[in-house]
């Protein structure tokens, strides 16, 4: 968060220098001067409230007192109570114009402050019509004004009667000290956070949510937490890794550090640096895994980007390192700063802050999506009043794509930096995102086994996650609502098994639980492709069955003396005879495509059963559904 001290110091400065040119303190009451020095003193004590009592007793034994005004007005700025300040601006502006004729600018501020970017643009113009501005007066005019029609641009494109009213989550997580960069696991009923303690040392605390309440925060167990700092951390979707920011540590590469801790059964493990493809000699902080943990954002001021601070991603490699970090592009960084970025558990929308994209003065949130193509679009300001004229900054959003969680100083706050929650602007939300877990094992054993787990966008091919069970087989991956997926599970030795998940309609408000029995390559063995798919009544495979019918193409390969039979089954709708005819049919499209990609004729086979083998009721259309099936089955290994 941005503080606005040396800013209003500033005017502070340059409005006395003023006053004492031409302010007669002659003819102003003796008590209000001596009330109005003391306001001066309590301000160079940085007691604000104490100064807004002094200037208001000033006042009020003379109200014509403009010095006193101008003074209550910049107070109130600093303690970004705007409506205030702005009150005593024109209070003091009704007394004389000529002489607070130079206050316009920080006038202007406070207008845009409390949201009245049109009054402050013509504030802020009629400024730069005069002809005696001074070369640092016109400068920050002007770019006021760039930020000030920005404002009132969105404004216009977006009449979205957008309510933005944060709820600060309370004593249970805030304190007389500050709290900051909140995170948060899939299930969304865990918040972790960083705790500035003793205005020295920043460790990490945990808060669980019971009945819509936060409980008592305490900090995270384990080894996590050192006599060192540790702060911005991110939390992984399931709960098991957290990469946080160590800074001057003896293991450390460069100022900070990116650091990973691994939840166990003692609590958190002790810090492991992420190492020097990930650090730098430079500064590394403010990481975001995505939900599949496979790539890892982060900010960086290491040589060779395109500002100051520039955002990263490295890729987790099957050999389990992380590849060498790539720049995310001149359409997000620019020569200014990006920072604190965070990748929403649907794995396609990124938000992070920046002062180089155009916006409302200091540091923006901005969000942007990726393409089918797999390619970030261009960043959109999250707008007013999400972005105010402060630095505003690190935040995350759960699952629902609507609940968001923040730090910020506001007046009302339990201390300094405080969390708060508010729901996310609509048309800057991300996808509300389901989750399915599980674990994998052995049919015959029912022993846990490790393997790759993969998500994939039938309409696109675009493989959305793909992560690696644990080794006792259990998994956790993400759904993003508004797509259909194919859901494959893949190991070495077995068939894959298969599903589909059909989001793009329906949006059920359930998580999935699902353990998957894996079948060894084995004579007999069969299981059902659940993502080849036909229109009602025919046998041509639709481009969604790509996906699908390319892990059986792969399996072949991976094992070239396998030999199988493809087989076909309808529901018992209709006449039999159509029905074994199409089942047929069906059957010989899937073997006529592994044909193309290469599979000889000799290791395929296929058969049509129509209704004959019912695996559910056809009274129900849910069972008639399952019954519609393609299969696989080993003939030979």
């Amino acid at each position: 968060m941005k503080n606005l001290k040396p800013f209003f110091t500033l005017f502070f400065l340059f409005f006395l220098f003023i006053a004492g040119a031409q302010s007669d303190k002659s003819k102003i009451d003796k008590k209000a001067v001596e009330a109005y020095n003391k306001g001066l003193q309590k301000i160079d004590e940085n007691k604000y409230k104490d100064a807004v009592e002094s200037f208001g007793e000033a006042i009020k034994r003379d109200p014509n007192y403009i010095d006193a005004y101008l003074s209550l007005a910049g107070v109130y700025g600093q303690l970004k109570q705007h409506a205030l300040c702005i009150e005593n601006y024109e209070k003091a502006f009704s007394l004389d114009s000529n002489y607070t004729s130079d206050l316009r600018l920080p006038y202007s501020i406070n207008l845009a402050g409390d949201g009245q970017f049109e009054k402050a643009l013509q504030t802020i113009n009629a400024l730069l019509s005069r002809t005696d501005l001074s070369a640092n007066t016109k400068k920050a005019a002007l770019y006021r004004k760039q930020t000030f029609e920005f404002a009132v641009s969105f404004a216009i494109n977006h009449k979205d009667n957008y309510l933005f009213t944060p709820k600060n989550l309370g004593d249970g997580v805030n304190s007389a000290e500050s709290e900051y960069f909140p995170s948060l696991p899939i299930d969304g009923t865990t918040l972790i956070f960083t705790r500035l303690v003793g205005n020295r040392n920043e460790d990490f605390f945990l808060s669980q949510k019971k009945d819509s309440t936060w409980t008592k925060a305490f900090r995270l167990n384990g080894s996590i937490n050192t006599p060192l700092n540790e702060g911005a951390q991110n939390i992984s979707q399931d709960g098991t890794w957290l990469i946080f920011t160590g800074c001057n540590r003896p293991d450390g590469a460069g100022s900070c550090d990116l650091y990973i801790s691994y939840n166990t059964k003692e609590g958190w493990s002790e810090a492991l640096n992420l190492g020097n493809r990930i650090n730098s000699d430079q500064w590394e902080s403010q990481p975001s895994l995505s939900p599949d943990k496979r790539d890892l954002y982060f900010a960086s001021n290491r040589l060779g980007g395109y500002g100051g601070i520039d955002l990263y991603v490295a890729h987790l490699q099957p050999n389990g390192r992380w590849s060498e970090p790539e720049n995310l592009g001149p359409q997000i960084n620019t020569t200014g700063d990006e920072t604190e970025p965070f990748i929403h558990a649907d794995n396609q929308t990124l938000y992070f802050a920046s002062n180089g994209l155009p916006g409302y003065g200091g540091e923006d949130l901005f969000v942007v999506r990726k393409g089918s193509d797999g390619k970030w679009g261009l960043p959109q300001n999250l707008g007013y009043p999400i972005n105010t004229i402060n630095n505003d900054g690190t935040l995350c959003i759960a699952a629902d794509g609507i609940t968001t969680y923040f730090a910020s100083d506001r007046s009302e706050g339990k201390g300094l930096l405080d969390l708060y929650t508010f729901d996310m602007r609509p048309s800057m939300r991300p996808a509300k995102t389901l989750w399915i877990k599980g674990k994998v094992y052995d049919k015959k054993t029912e022993k846990g086994l490790p393997s790759a787990v993969e998500l994939v966008d039938v309409a696109t091919k675009q493989i959305l996650s793909k992560v690696q069970t644990d080794e006792t087989g259990a998994y956790l991956m993400t759904l993003p609502l508004g797509k259909d997926y194919a859901f494959n599970v893949n190991r070495k030795g077995y068939l894959f098994y298969s599903d589909n998940f059909s989001l793009k309609q329906k949006a059920p408000d359930s998580t999935y639980e699902k353990n998957i029995p894996l079948q060894p390559i084995e004579v007999n063995a069969a299981v059902v492709l659940k993502n080849i798919f036909f229109d009602y009544n025919k046998y041509d495979l639709k481009p969604e069955s790509q996906v699908e019918l390319d892990n059986v193409v792969q399996l072949l390969k991976d094992n070239p003396s396998v030999k199988i039979e493809i087989a076909g089954y309808t529901d018992n709708i209709g006449k039999a005879a159509d029905n074994l005819k199409l089942s047929e049919q069906r059957a010989k499209a899937v073997v006529i495509y592994l044909n193309n990609k290469g599979i000889t004729g000799g290791r395929l086979t296929y058969k049509g059963f129509g209704a004959g083998i019912p695996v559910a009721d056809n009274k129900t259309e849910e069972g008639r559904a399952q019954n519609r099936r393609t299969e696989l089955k080993v003939i030979a290994k």
